[in-house]
């Protein structure tokens, strides 16, 4: 991958994508989650620990090399991907506390993303660090990339709500398109190191996306979620910001080889969730 675009416009990207997801929020999607906060505080739970130690406990026990460890761990720290909402709304889940959900890590990522990368930078690669971990520049990087925008589209969407209305459908399928040539990007970059450790890093992540599955499922069980917030929880747990973690890896760390298991994730989550939403969808009754 060239340096341009590296530098450029896979971050234009991010920021594009996370513009759209501020385009589909309304304050009224908060008020409805407040009224029912224990959902929310399960589902941040899930997010921000249970996701991370799942990734941590696959890192550890899976063979990986550090350096696909320290990329498991990067992916497994990224917020919900903005595609969330709308599987929810597929699996007939509770789309409100989906966006909520996307929209409150995507913000708190600020925080949580450097935490848990330079802690895992430590862990896994101690002994052989390369690049001094730019917390600083990673702050403000994933502020402007994905807080900011956020904010942005849900001025415009407050501002000019009958507008954006009528041109959301189009930009999501523009979001949609730059989210899955990113993803193409870096696999056709990073094809020879996917290659290489594909035979213990695909059963990693399989593992990651079961494991992160079944925590949520069950963690949401025990606090005796209703369906609709179940599946909204699962879904959101499930599908990660991939291309934050592309981007985190390329722009931040400047370890290429640490996006493949964002591009591996990337491509076997949507399968999961497909395959999750056709089950909910038959379970369900109407």
């Amino acid at each position: 991958m060239k340096p341009d675009v590296v530098q450029t416009l896979l971050p234009l990207a991010l920021a594009f994508i996370m513009f759209y997801l501020g385009l589909t929020l309304v304050i009224g999607d908060f008020r409805q989650v407040a009224q029912r906060p224990k959902a929310l505080l399960v589902g941040l739970v899930a997010q921000v620990l249970l996701v991370p130690l799942a990734g941590f406990a696959v890192a550890s026990w899976s063979g990986l090399v550090p350096t696909m460890a320290v990329g498991l761990m990067v992916l497994a720290a990224c917020p919900s991907g903005v595609s969330s909402g709308l599987l929810t709304h597929l699996a007939r889940g509770d789309t409100a506390l989906a966006i909520s959900l996307t929209a409150v890590t995507s913000i708190a990522a600020v925080l949580t993303l450097p935490l848990v990368v330079g802690a895992s930078f430590q862990f896994f690669m101690a002994s052989q660090l390369a690049v001094q971990l730019p917390v600083e520049a990673m702050v403000k990087g994933i502020f402007i990339l994905t807080t900011l925008p956020v904010f942005l589209g849900m001025v415009l969407r407050w501002r000019f709500a009958q507008r954006v209305m009528r041109v959301e459908p189009m930009i999501g399928k523009v979001t949609t398109t730059l989210f899955v040539l990113i993803v193409i990007n870096t696999f056709w970059d990073q094809r020879q190191v996917l290659l290489d450790n594909l035979p213990l890093l695909g059963p990693a992540v399989l593992l990651l996306n079961v494991l992160i599955l079944a925590g949520a499922y069950l963690l949401s069980l025990v606090n005796r979620l209703n369906r609709r917030d179940r599946i909204a929880v699962i879904t959101e747990c499930g599908l990660k910001n991939s291309a934050l973690g592309i981007v985190v890896c390329l722009q931040w760390l400047q370890q290429p080889a640490m996006s493949a298991p964002s591009v591996v994730y990337a491509l076997s989550m949507n399968a999961f969730a497909l395959t999750f939403v056709v089950l909910m969808r038959k379970t369900t009754k109407l």
